[in-house]
């Protein structure tokens, strides 16, 4: 393994993990209104689109850290439209 993909790999641990405790918040409180719809479809389509770039690149650690990053998302994104769906019923 090479210095840039060691480099790589912590990169992505370090930035995939910082969303984890915002998370972990949402999951808790339930609470999704900091976040704008817009903000987390684009995001989410950012970090889908990273994980391509990656399989087309064979890299590693674009593929490993987005996909993960991209589960986390999916998940606040999933709690926001559950919440905007309360507020229409």
């Amino acid at each position: 393994m090479d210095t840039a993909m060691i480099i790589g790999l912590i990169a992505g641990a370090l930035t995939t993990f910082s969303a984890l405790p915002q998370l972990l918040k949402v999951i808790k409180t339930k609470d999704t209104q900091s976040f704008s719809l817009s903000f987390l479809i684009i995001f989410c389509t950012g970090i889908f689109l990273w994980i391509v770039y990656g399989v087309m690149l064979r890299r590693l650690a674009l593929i490993l850290w987005n996909s993960i990053t991209f589960f986390f998302w999916i998940l606040v994104l999933f709690h926001k439209i559950k919440e905007l769906r309360k507020e229409v019923n």
